[in-house]
C-alpha cells in the first residue's frame, strides 16, 4: 500500500498550464525528471504518432529547444478542440507558460521568440445574406 503512496506523490510534483489558439485548448503538466531521450505524451500518445508531420513536431518542441530543457523534462498534455495546427501551437503556449513557472529567467528567451503571446485570430462568423464571412453571391445580370 505504501507503495501506491509513494508513486502517487512522485507523479503529483508537477507544474502545469495551459495554451490556446482558436477553438484549440492544451492543459500541459510538466513533471521535472531527468530523462535519456524526449519524452513527451499528447493525449495519452507519443506526440510523434499524433503529430505526424515533422513542422508540427517542431512546433510543439520548440520552447523546450530553445531552453536547452529537452531531457530534463517529462510532458504530459490534455489537448481538444480546433485543427491540429491550432493544437500544437496550443501545446507550444503551454509548455512556454508551463517552463515559465519553473524558472522565470526564460521569459525573455521565449519573448523574442513571441512563444509567449496567445495568438488572437479567430474565425469569423457568417453574416446574414452573404455565402461566408464576406464572400457574397455571384452578382448576375440576368
Amino acid at each position: 500500500m505504501t507503495d501506491k503512496n509513494e508513486k502517487d506523490k512522485k507523479e503529483s510534483k508537477y507544474l502545469w498550464a495551459t495554451g490556446r489558439r482558436k477553438t484549440a485548448v492544451a492543459q500541459v503538466r510538466i513533471y521535472s525528471e531527468k530523462l535519456t531521450k524526449k519524452s513527451v505524451q499528447v493525449n495519452e500518445k507519443d506526440y510523434q504518432s499524433y503529430f505526424p508531420l515533422s513542422v508540427l513536431q517542431g512546433i510543439v518542441l520548440s520552447p523546450l529547444e530553445l531552453t536547452g530543457n529537452l531531457t530534463k523534462f517529462r510532458v504530459t498534455v490534455k489537448v481538444d478542440g480546433g485543427g491540429i495546427r491550432s493544437q500544437a501551437e496550443a501545446v507550444r503556449l503551454g509548455i512556454s507558460r508551463a517552463l515559465l513557472k519553473v524558472d522565470e529567467k526564460l521569459r525573455k528567451t521565449l519573448k523574442d521568440k513571441n512563444y509567449l503571446t496567445r495568438d488572437p485570430r479567430e474565425k469569423e462568423r457568417k453574416k446574414p445574406g452573404l455565402k461566408k464571412a464576406r464572400r457574397a453571391p455571384q452578382w448576375t445580370k440576368r
